[in-house]
Order: structure tokens, then sequence, then C-alpha cells
């Protein structure tokens, strides 16, 4: 036992230490000015987890959005320059936005799961804005783990949800979804390595992101880098994209434990199993309208994964996008939401879709 403790710990500290140093390097790379460019926001709401952010708008009427971010990274990804943001493209088009703001989890959010982070904080955060706005019902939109969440409150609250945005977002999880399902089905449980790390350092989770996708997370970016070193604008754009990469934060023991065996090992989702804080999250329960943005090619979220939720809700005005890719965007997974193409051709679809929604 003293041993194990004695190993526990030594493994949590050289992860502690490993995540101060990315985000040590972080800061170098914001001094030369290699960091996000956000607009202007203002935090109107905030308790232990999350802070809500508010974005000036000069419309009054126009339709409310909230974005959920993944919680294992920065929300600068929606706002990573005037010319590659989400946030000032859908202020543009007259939208009322706001954003959830994930803060690093402490010990005393280790037991957080997906009771708090796909119901509790975002009803929390829409109880905020109704305040606001007067609107009880919104668009949401959310980017790989942060659009799973968000469907899952779609599920639990569809009253709440007047569309749904889904980006690069997993939501089916069986063996055919994708090489992360793939090999989380052929390892242990996760109570061994939450035993030993509590919550989960966002530089473990890099390292085994990594390990697993070595051709979409290490090959192809530095292809992008060689394509796009003729380029000044992809060139600043793939640089503050790897600037993002080192902005992590540990994920909350709890939530991990779940995303892994509830999700990805059990695929409880869209098989119709899956409790939320007592609650049955079922995909034919979102009555919202729903667009997917989704990259044939990706082998991180590969259609698999997402088409089948399309199919379970049946809604008639669920639609796909697909993404086709850009060059100066470091990581595919991420283009959608920082590529010029993306800004060209997915976000105007986009926006008309909600603006036909509302």
């Amino acid at each position: 036992m003293n041993y194990l403790t004695w190993l526990s710990k030594g493994a949590s500290l050289y992860f502690s230490q490993l995540d101060r140093s990315r985000r040590w390097l972080a800061r170098q790379l914001a001094e030369f000015g290699l960091g996000a460019v956000e607009t202007p926001f203002e935090i109107i709401f905030s308790e232990p987890g999350i802070g809500l952010r508010s974005y000036r708008s000069d419309w009054e009427s126009g339709p409310v959005m909230l974005i959920v971010p993944a919680p294992i990274k920065s929300a600068s990804i929606w706002d990573l320059s005037p010319s590659v943001s989400v946030v000032r493209h859908c202020l543009r088009a007259g939208l009322r936005v706001y954003l959830i703001e994930w803060e690093p989890p402490g010990e005393a959010q280790q037991d957080s799961g997906l009771s708090e982070y796909a119901d509790r904080l975002i009803l929390d955060c829409l109880e905020q804005i109704s305040l606001e706005t007067g609107q009880s019902q919104i668009f949401l939109a959310g980017h790989s783990l942060g659009g799973t969440l968000a469907a899952i409150f779609c599920a639990l609250h569809p009253e709440r949800v007047k569309g749904l945005i889904l980006l690069g977002s997993p939501l089916g999880f069986g063996s055919s979804s994708g090489i992360l399902a793939s090999f989380v089905a052929a390892s242990p449980k996760t109570s061994f390595l939450t035993a030993a790390l509590g919550n989960v350092p966002g530089s473990f989770l890099s390292i085994v992101s990594g390990t697993i996708a070595p051709v979409p997370l290490g090959f192809d970016r530095w292809l992008d880098w060689i394509l796009s070193l003729r380029d000044r604008h992809a060139r600043l754009t793939h640089l503050r994209v790897v600037h993002w990469t080192l902005e992590e934060m540990p994920m909350a023991q709890h939530l991990f434990e779940e995303v892994v065996e509830k999700l990805y090992r059990e695929d409880r989702f869209l098989s119709g199993t899956l409790r939320v804080g007592g609650k049955l999250a079922l995909p034919e329960q979102v009555t919202a309208s729903v667009l997917s943005v989704v990259d044939a090619r990706c082998r991180l979220v590969p259609p698999q994964s997402v088409v089948p939720f399309h199919q379970a809700i049946r809604h008639p005005d669920s639609q796909l996008l697909w993404y086709e890719g850009d060059t100066g965007v470091a990581l595919q997974h991420v283009g959608m939401l920082v590529g010029r193409q993306a800004h060209l051709h997915i976000w105007p679809q986009a926006i008309r879709w909600i603006q036909t929604h509302s």
C-alpha cells in the first residue's frame, strides 16, 4: 500500500509539473503575439466550475445562442482571432452570444460528473440568460465533448432548447465510431487511473490522445505547418491553435470516469440507458432541430458517431453539413471553428439555419 501511495503521488506530481510547463510555454507564445485575440466580454454569472461570458451586441431581439466548449481546454478556440472567430461571426449576423467558460476543477469538484457538466451547470447558465434576455428557449452550440454535453442536456431539458448545433461532436460510441472508442474498449477500467491521479491532468489526456491518434494529432499537424509556411494568415492561425493546445485544464475525476465508462465503453446515450442525476437522457426526447457539422475524413469523430443520433431523433428539420478541411488550422478537428473555408462556407449556412429556426 505504501508503494502504491508513493507511485500515485509521484504520477500526480509529474503531470502537475508537466501541466505547468505547458502553460508556461503558452504564456511565452502569447508574449510573441501568438495567443488568442478575443472579443471583449463580461462575466455575468459564476459559480464553482464555470463563468458565463456575455458579448456586447447591438441587437436586442436577435436569436440567443449559448456556446458549450469542451471542458478540457480554453474556450478561446471559439474566438481565436477576428478573422476566424465564431463569436464575432455570430455577433455580426445579429445573434446574441453567450459562452460557458469552464474553470479548472479543484479537489472540491472531483465528484462532479455528467449531472453537473451536462445538466445543472448549463441549466444555471440558461436561467441567467433568461433573466437577461427574457427568452427561456435558446440555441445551444457545442464542439467535440462540449457538443456531447449539449446534446445530453437537450435530451434532459427539451423545452429549453430551440435548436442544437453540434460540431465534430461524438454521440454514438460503438466499436465503429472512431479510434478513441476502440482504444477504450481494449483498456482497463478508469478507476485504476483515477485512484492515482484524482482529477485527470490535461497533459495526461494530450499524451494519451497523441498516442492513440498519432496521425490526426501528430503527423497531420506537422504537414499543416509545412503547407502554411507560404501564407502568413495560415501560419498565424496555426500557431494560435498550437497556443490553444497548451492551455489545458484537468478533467474532473468523476466526469472522466463517466465519459469513458458510460459513453465510450458502454454507449449508453444512443442505446437509451444513460441516466444523469436519476433521469433518463434519451435521444428521442430531443425535440429541437439539430444541425451537425461532420468531417467525413475524421478518425476521432467519424460520421458513424454522429449519423445514428440524427436517425434516433427523427426530426424532420435536422441537417448535416460536411466540412472538407482547411490549411492553417494545425488540427483538422478544430478546423470547423477556425478554418477560413469553414468561415466562408460552413458558418454562413449555420447562421442561416439558426435564423430560419428562430
